[in-house]
Formats: structure tokens, C-alpha cells, sequence
């Protein structure tokens, strides 16, 4: 897997982009790996509703082609796009979204954070009471996301065999954009990064982090 630092770059040329990498690839194309972060933007999945665009303010609205709902990019943020042929992988999309979320659960353990999936809601969450335990909130008829941060977006295409979006880790952002939308499809849904659970680190840092992890699950 060939991985392409990007730095910060536009979210509609870099989206133009992987859909002509895809398009164009052959059997024997070498799998890629984009890293990069975007200027503000929200995007929507081809499931996104007008209804969980809360206030995007002068904050451009990009229409896409993955899965889900809406989400916000900005700078801070990890965005990773893997650019995958999962039938020569040897593995279907279910395992895929697995290997995702793992990659992102072990990047945050190396800071010493705990990440925690959530039944039928893609992406990574954190304990906002106890980021470093292994403890997820506990409570009769508890909502699932009650106590919980999201730290970690995902949204995947995948066209004969072959994925592209990704992604998005938030290390030291902006959040107050995310209050402009139901992240994910979800009201009152709390996004956090790694600065504010208290972790020091930069951008090209958690982004090599990352980068290695995704590269280990992601290879043959």
C-alpha cells in the first residue's frame, strides 16, 4: 500500500479525485492510502436528511456518494480516504468497517485513550467520564450515546470491490461547527478530539500513527 501525505487540501477536488482514481484502476492498480485534512466543510451521505442540517452558517454543504448521514470536516482532523481493491484483500465490507474502527481504536490507545464502538452507529466513541478507563456509561433504559463523545467518523463507498471516502479522526479542532448538525444523524450527539481529553500530540503525528495502523489492517 502506497501512502500519499496530502497536508491540507479542498474537500471537492480531493473527492473528484478518488472517484477518478477508482474509476480508473485495474486489477492491478496498487492500493493507496490518502492522508490529508480539509478546510470547513459538511458533507452529506447519500442517506443524509435536510433535517439534521441544523445551522451550517456560511459553512459550505458538499452532496456526496458515501454512506450515512451528514458530518463536518475542518482543520485538526485526521481524514483518512483508503483506496482499496477489497476483492483482492479477501475480505467483504462488514470486515472492512472492522478493520477501521480497530485501526482508530489503537491509535487512540497509544495515547492512552479508550475508544468504544456502538451497536449500529459506525465510527469510534469515548467515556467523557472515564476517556482512559474501559468502562462504557451504565444505566437501566441508558440512550447509547448518553455519557459517550464521538472521536472518530466513518462513511465508505465501495463500487465493484473497490472503497474509497474513509475516515476522520479529530486530534485538535474546532468543535463549535459540529454544533451546527445532528453528527451522524444523531441529535444531541457530543463530538470530542484528542485535545480536549488532554492529549498533546500534532496533526502529522496522529496522522503517522494512524496512517500505520490503517496500513497493517488494510494490507494483504
Amino acid at each position: 500500500m502506497q501512502i500519499r501525505v496530502l497536508g491540507r487540501v479542498e474537500y471537492e477536488p480531493t473527492y473528484d479525485a478518488m472517484r477518478a482514481f477508482t474509476a480508473a484502476r485495474t486489477d492491478d492498480t496498487p492500493d493507496e492510502l490518502w492522508l490529508c485534512e480539509h478546510p470547513p466543510v459538511y458533507t452529506l451521505g447519500l442517506a443524509g436528511r435536510a433535517e439534521h442540517l441544523l445551522n451550517p452558517r456560511d459553512i459550505p454543504v458538499v452532496q456526496t456518494n458515501r454512506g450515512g448521514q451528514v458530518t463536518y470536516h475542518g482543520p485538526g482532523q485526521v481524514v483518512a480516504y483508503p483506496l482499496l481493491n477489497l476483492r483482492r484483500l479477501g475480505i467483504y465490507v462488514k470486515e472492512y468497517v472492522f478493520r477501521l474502527e480497530q485501526a482508530v481504536l489503537q491509535t487512540l490507545e497509544s495515547y492512552g485513550i479508550t475508544g468504544h464502538r456502538v451497536a449500529g452507529a459506525p465510527g469510534i466513541y469515548v467515556n467523557l467520564a472515564d476517556p482512559r478507563g474501559h468502562a462504557l456509561p451504565t444505566g437501566p433504559g441508558l440512550d447509547p450515546f448518553a455519557g459517550l463523545g464521538k472521536i472518530a467518523a466513518l462513511g465508505i463507498k465501495v463500487t465493484q470491490h473497490c472503497t474509497y471516502h474513509g475516515v476522520a479522526l479529530n486530534v485538535k479542532m474546532d468543535l463549535s461547527p459540529f454544533d451546527g448538525i445532528n453528527p451522524c444523524g444523531y441529535a444531541g450527539l457530543k463530538t470530542i478530539d484528542l485535545d480536549t481529553l488532554g492529549v498533546s500530540t500534532d496533526w502529522g503525528t496522529a496522522a503517522a500513527r494512524l496512517g500505520e495502523r490503517l496500513a497493517t489492517h488494510l494490507s494483504p
